[in-house]
């Protein structure tokens, strides 16, 4: 019984994070134009972890998008930048998009 409940506590433990991210994400208005599984306006979130996977210069590449916008990357519709997104909420939000699988 004691193995189930610390299963279940680290399964709770790696979630939470997800979610809290995920939160951020709608907060901030990305979840209009953004889904994690499917194409939007723009990418879906595994796309862009899949097209990044192994780049370590990612985080910060998207974190700059994220805040600045971007465009030919994915299509010819630009991301627009997003004012509201601190530098380091950014950076949250890039690690949480290259999270997704």
């Amino acid at each position: 019984m004691k193995h189930v409940f610390l299963i279940m506590a680290a399964m709770t433990s790696l979630a939470a994070p997800a979610m809290a991210d995920e939160a951020l994400a709608k907060s901030k208005n990305c979840m209009a134009c953004h889904a994690v599984d499917k194409k939007l306006v723009g990418p879906a979130y595994k796309d862009v972890a899949k097209k990044y996977a192994g780049d370590a210069k990612a985080v910060d590449a998207l974190s700059t998008k994220i805040m600045k916008g971007g465009s030919g990357v994915w299509g010819a519709i630009p991301m627009p930048g997003n004012p509201q997104v601190s530098e380091a909420d950014a950076k949250k939000l890039a690690a949480w998009v290259l999270s997704q699988k």
